[in-house]
């Protein structure tokens, strides 16, 4: 597997001239998984998505492009050999103790991108931050996932592609096209209605790991997938290099409302 784009180059030069010119540092961090995508994508697809959204933010903003979590919460994939997990208090001291070394340095705000849906903890994490006075963010949001699902034309509803569908098969031809082996043009299985996963893991809702449509991917649609995200992440950019967290507003109820520009 070609790990092209994974690690980032800079020096501390880099950094140092990239802060200069901002008026507030703000570092990327992509957190992956290591986690079956049944047998025709890697167990590092989560980690290899997060990465390239992180490289193509990185390529359009003034961000300090950090390595990647690769091993997070994958217990719902426990069934599949391969897969490796951390606990949710492990990942949430890992993103904590960055941030607070990330601070130290001098780059006060930090950006999680989120390539697995099963990393619930990290809403918790941004959620603890925020109260405490932190800047952090977590990226995509379902919506920022929407508008790009539609954007590039991806006929999967964000509730069908639960798992190794169009999404993650599209990107993975995109932008590491030699991770993808064949089968996906035939392993198409439907499974919305999931109210147990939870409880039971993903074996009791797929034989084969996959629960979507890959056969509709396409490189053309993870490149415009990937487009779309990076529009996106405009919002959260200037919100954490605002001094004041975007335009302070009060709405006809009198309830304090932060509008944000995008860049």
């Amino acid at each position: 597997m070609n790990g092209a784009g994974l690690f980032p180059a800079d020096t501390t030069e880099d950094v140092r001239a990239r802060g200069a010119g901002s008026t507030r540092q703000v570092a990327v961090l992509p957190v992956g998984s290591f986690e079956q995508h049944g047998p025709y994508l890697p167990l590092a697809t989560d980690t290899l998505v997060a990465c390239a959204v992180a490289r193509d933010i990185a390529a359009a903003y003034p961000v300090h492009l950090l390595p990647p979590v690769t091993v997070s919460c994958s217990h719902e994939h426990a069934g599949w050999p391969g897969t490796v997990s951390i606990s949710s208090v492990t990942l949430h001291a890992v993103i904590r103790d960055m941030a607070d070394s990330l601070r130290r340095s001098g780059v006060e705000a930090l950006v999680l991108v989120n390539g697995h849906g099963g990393n619930y903890v990290l809403g918790n994490v941004v959620q603890e931050a925020a109260a405490r006075g932190e800047r952090m963010a977590l990226f995509p949001a379902p919506e920022d996932w929407e508008t790009a699902r539609e954007r590039a034309g991806v006929a999967t509803s964000l509730q069908t592609d639960m798992h190794a569908g169009e999404i993650e098969t599209s990107i993975l031809l995109h932008a590491h096209p030699e991770s993808v082996r064949p089968g996906y043009e035939t392993a198409d299985l439907i499974a919305d209605d999931r109210r147990h996963l939870l409880t039971t893991g993903m074996s009791a809702y797929t034989d084969s790991g996959v629960i979507g449509r890959p056969s509709l991917g396409t490189a053309a649609k993870g490149k415009e997938l990937l487009a779309s995200l990076v529009d996106s992440f405009a919002a959260y950019f200037t919100l954490l290099t605002s001094e004041q967290d975007g335009t302070d507003e009060t709405d006809e109820l009198g309830v304090r409302v932060v509008r944000v520009e995008r860049a």
